[in-house]
């Protein structure tokens, strides 16, 4: 981690996450990290000197940061000044996250949902019967969870020991829950694993049988998950995704779309001939 401190009070930090792969030096975030990059200190300042610190700051955290091939993070949508990193050859992506900013008002939260998500809720409680189930633990959880990998030919991109690690230390603070849908027979067919903080509660991870993923049990599962947030925190957000159809689903629950910036820097020349080389093949249509 990054600190600058003044007077013994930190007043700004930025943590990494280091990855070495094929003799490369990667700074990244860690598995099921969405959003990484700088804290600053909330300034009293009239606003252009405000700026000014936030400069001062994001130049002392970047000059701490050790000798890298390659930088990636996506920051916290709330930071909204990269312009530093700019000056200090970093480069950004605009990706988007969805969020339900206020959720005491629940009849209002449903009254937002597009249509096909309020149908695909009734589907599941009155044609298929489900019911969604906070005790059924990790592993019951886990197994939907590779099974939606699995549909799409990948292996989970983590590695269940971590999201064991990471379950029981939010187990411990009571800040996580899984919900499962099942059917009358005992039957998964879908689960979200939610965790939250006196801000905001998160959808981090889900999974479907792709068998019985037509029920709208996943559906189901984020309303009770909504529904739960709005007793321990304040808003809830999606976590976002750049992947279309993961996208219209999030949006269709009525959430407010929000960009964060995703920061990147290449200082590997080796890396840097490839991005190249990528780029050029893309806009001759090579590939």
């Amino acid at each position: 981690m990054a600190l600058v401190e003044r007077e013994g009070e930190i007043i700004a930090a930025m943590p990494y996450y280091i990855k070495r792969k094929f003799g490369l030096t990667l700074l990244t975030s860690p598995p099921l990290t969405q959003t990484l990059g700088p804290w600053l200190t909330p300034s009293a300042a009239k606003y252009a000197q405000a700026l000014g610190q936030q400069k001062d700051l994001m130049y002392a955290l970047i000059g701490q940061l050790p000798r890298f091939d390659y930088f990636s993070h996506s920051w916290h949508h709330s930071i909204t000044n990269w312009l530093p990193f700019y000056w200090r050859g970093f480069g950004q992506m605009t990706y988007y996250t969805y969020i339900l900013p206020n959720l005491s008002d629940g009849k209002q939260l449903w009254n937002n949902f597009q249509g096909n998500i309020r149908r695909d809720i009734r589907k599941a409680e009155n044609r298929f019967g489900l019911s969604v189930k906070d005790d059924r633990g990790l592993d019951a959880f886990l197994r939907l969870n590779r099974m939606t990998f699995q549909r799409q030919g990948f292996k989970l991109p983590y590695k269940e020991e971590i999201v064991r690690r990471i379950d029981a230390t939010c187990a411990d603070r009571h800040c996580r829950k899984i919900w499962i849908a099942e059917d009358a027979e005992g039957r998964p067919h879908a689960g979200v694993y939610i965790v939250w903080d006196d801000e905001s509660a998160y959808y981090l991870m889900g999974g479907a049988d792709p068998e019985l993923r037509n029920s709208g049990a996943t559906s189901l599962c984020m309303w009770q998950a909504i529904r739960h947030a709005a007793t321990v925190t304040q808003r809830f957000d999606f976590e976002g995704s750049m992947i279309e159809p993961v996208e219209r689903f999030f949006r269709g629950f009525g959430a407010t779309q929000v960009p964060y910036f995703h920061v990147v820097k290449t200082s590997s020349f080796l890396l840097r001939m490839r991005e190249a080389l990528i780029h050029a093949l893309k806009t001759t249509n090579v590939i």
